[in-house]
Order: structure tokens, then sequence, then C-alpha cells
């Protein structure tokens, strides 16, 4: 199986940590954030993974040979211009197709860490026939995923909004916080037709509301936790997440 950890970015909500470093090798209890997500997805029999860099990208890339890949074959997606989720996930495409193996992968950002199934995802999402599989749960946030009963993607919805934005109307709705995890079919590829610089969640309710089948996971029972702000390195530091890696 294979993978692809979202690193580019510059950071900015980690500053000072990441005035010397890029995201991804901000430490937790020393081990990096890259070290920590790496090893979840080796431990799930994910061999093949793909990095996007940008910001420090050749700490990232001296960290990896020193460290050997940590036993896996990884590849670097350098973006000199930052691409974001959908626009670098699109420029990584080579890397999904360059075998015939028809067989969904992850999309990981690097600064989540969570006990989330991925092995649970990627069957759910395979017999669902899915585009996409979301991990999402029950939790507050600025910025809300809404599905429907059979857990579809319908719309989005915005503190700062006052109107739901729905791409699929129906009712009930549910509100869900996406977790920065993706199982991607790779007829994906295809289907994005946005160019240069973009996100990939415009790109999920566009192709939602094409009748694309994008689906939620539910995480709720999985600790996850959001590692993009100093305050959330903090509290990490003082939580028994390690229970979730390998032993």
């Amino acid at each position: 199986m294979r993978a692809m950890i979202l690193a580019a970015g510059l950071g900015t909500r980690l500053r000072p940590l990441t005035n010397d470093r890029p995201k991804a090798l901000v430490e937790i209890k020393d081990r990096t954030l890259l070290e920590i997500i790496l090893t979840r997805l080796r431990s799930s029999g994910i061999s093949d993974v793909i990095i996007n860099v940008h910001h420090f990208a050749d700490a990232i890339i001296d960290y990896l040979q020193v460290n050997r890949g940590f036993g896996m074959r990884i590849e670097i997606s350098r973006e000199d211009v930052l691409l974001d989720t959908g626009g670098g996930l699109k420029k990584a495409a080579h890397f999904f197709l360059e075998d015939k193996l028809d067989e969904p992968f992850l999309l990981h950002n690097v600064d989540v860490i969570s006990s989330i199934d991925f092995r649970r995802m990627m069957q759910l999402h395979i017999q669902n026939h899915a585009l996409a599989t979301l991990a999402v749960q029950e939790r507050e946030t600025s910025r809300y995923l809404l599905f429907d009963s059979q857990h579809q993607l319908c719309g989005r919805r915005s503190n700062d909004d006052p109107e739901d934005e729905l791409v699929r109307p129906t009712r009930p709705l549910q509100a869900l916080a996406f977790c920065g995890i993706h199982v991607l079919s790779r007829e994906i590829f295809a289907q994005l037709t946005e160019e240069g610089v973009f996100s990939i969640i415009p790109a999920y309710l566009r192709l939602a509301g094409q009748g694309k089948k994008i689906l939620g996971f539910r995480a709720d029972e999985y600790f996850w936790r959001d590692l993009g702000t100093l305050e959330n390195v903090r509290l990490a530091s003082n939580e028994s997440w390690q229970s979730i890696l390998p032993q």
C-alpha cells in the first residue's frame, strides 16, 4: 500500500518552533511528527510513501537519509511554490500511477496524530466503492463538513458564514469535523480538473455535487490531536498518546 504525507506547509502557527525547521520535524516527547506518522503507516502495512516538501525541504531530506527512511521507500515531491493540498496531491500523481495495481492510498497531514485504524478505513472505502473516504469526528471546530444519513458528503459549514454551502441538498445533515486523513481511489486523479494551487476540500465538494461517492469515516472512538498550534503541541506533550505507536 502507498501513502502521501502533506508536509510542505510553512507551519506559521507553530512559530517560533518552525523558525529553524519544518513542522514535520517539530518534536513531541523526543519524536518528530514525521517519525510518528511514518511509524504508524509502516505498522499498517504501508511501505511506499511520498512526502511533499517546501519549507526547510533539505532538512527533511537529510533527516530521512540519516534515519534510512525508517525502513520504507520514500520519495520526495519538491514544491517551489506551495500548491496546497489538492495541488500537492496532483503533482504527486505519478507516484500512485506508476504501476497498474488498482488499490486505494492514504493521504495524511503531517501535523495530526491519531490512533485511527487505517486498515479499517481502507476496508470501508473498498467495500463502498468510494472515490474518497474522509476521517471525521463529532467535535467542535470552526469548519464542518456536512454528511447525510448514508455518510455521503453534502456540503460544508463555517462559523464565519451564516449559510451552509450545500452541493447535495438533503435532510437531515450531520456536521462533522475533518481529521486531515483521507483514503483515495486512484480514479481521483482523472477527476481533479483543477490546476495549479488548490485545496482538496472544494474539489471534494464539486465531485460530491456531481454524484461521486465522497464518504465520511466516523472516527469518534479514536484518539486524535491537531498539532498545528503551539498550544496543541504543549497539550500533546502531557498526553499519553505514545500507546498509539507499535512497540
